[in-house]
């Protein structure tokens, strides 16, 4: 068991890197059924932006595996590595990510999973922040991007112009030189203005309460309690079938020497 899954790192961690494979997954289907609209264009933009986060994440993997050629050879990091590539014909690859994530889930259990989601809250809150920041960026910015592309007067008319837009928002910063102009592209902004609220104020909170809440004092073990009379009857009663048994043992292996000898 250990040897199987010495390469998943922990739960939360496997479950937003399954998360963002799945994503790219469906970018590549985006792309392949929409090439050269609009939403292929952000799909295409934010696949960088995931592949980058794959070679990470295949670095980590690397460097803390031990031994390092069972990785790579033995536990799918040849895939790994090849899916973190800007190549198109290598990113189906990354289903090996959610394959790993699969055998955690036959292997830990369902039940369990959530129930190491819950007790890690901190960890838990952080990833899944970052996935949210990602859904919004892109789906945001592949609605933005159709919605004001179609306007004579837009501002809005590529990936990069609705990828900065929406991150900006997010962000909360609005730097103003790339704005909707339309009714149904305002509205859509201010439910991104409203979604990077939550996020990022959430994150911001968090970073917060990571940095600056004191450090917790480690919690004192229990001393161990005294036997009582019954636990020390029941303990000589075990090592008296000990003796015994030991005695019995070294009769029949003395009778056995006894017939060795006899034969000799």
């Amino acid at each position: 068991m250990a040897r199987r899954t010495e390469e998943l790192k922990n739960t939360t961690y496997e479950l937003f890197i399954a998360g963002l494979s799945v994503l790219s997954i469906v970018n590549i289907g985006l792309i392949l059924m929409l090439p050269g609209s609009g939403v292929a264009q952000v799909a295409t933009f934010m696949d960088r932006l995931l592949s980058i986060i794959f070679m990470v994440d295949f670095l980590f993997r690397f460097f803390s595996a031990d031994p390092k050629a069972r990785y790579f050879f033995h536990q799918f990091g040849w895939a790994d590595l090849l899916a973190s590539l800007p190549f198109p014909h290598f990113k189906v690859l990354r289903m090996f990510r959610i394959l790993r994530v699969g055998r955690l889930m036959r292997e830990f259990g369902a039940a369990n999973m959530v129930r190491v989601f819950i007790a890690n809250r901190a960890q838990s809150a952080l990833l899944t922040l970052l996935f949210l920041i990602v859904l919004v960026l892109e789906f945001g910015g592949m609605a933005m991007l159709s919605v004001e592309s179609r306007s004579p007067n837009g501002n809005i008319k590529n990936a990069s112009d609705a990828i900065w837009y929406t991150y900006v928002t997010i962000t909360t910063v609005g730097y103003g030189d790339r704005y909707p102009v339309t009714l149904p592209g305002r509205v859509l902004g201010m439910l991104i203005m409203t979604a990077g609220v939550g996020l990022f104020g959430t994150l911001t909170g968090y970073l917060a309460t990571a940095f600056l809440a004191p450090k917790k004092e480690p919690e004192a073990e229990p001393a161990p309690q005294a036997a009582g009379p019954d636990d020390a009857r029941a303990r000589l009663v075990e090592l008296k079938k000990l003796l015994v048994q030991q005695q019995q043992t070294q009769a029949a292996l003395e009778a056995k020497l006894a017939e060795i000898e006899a034969l000799l």
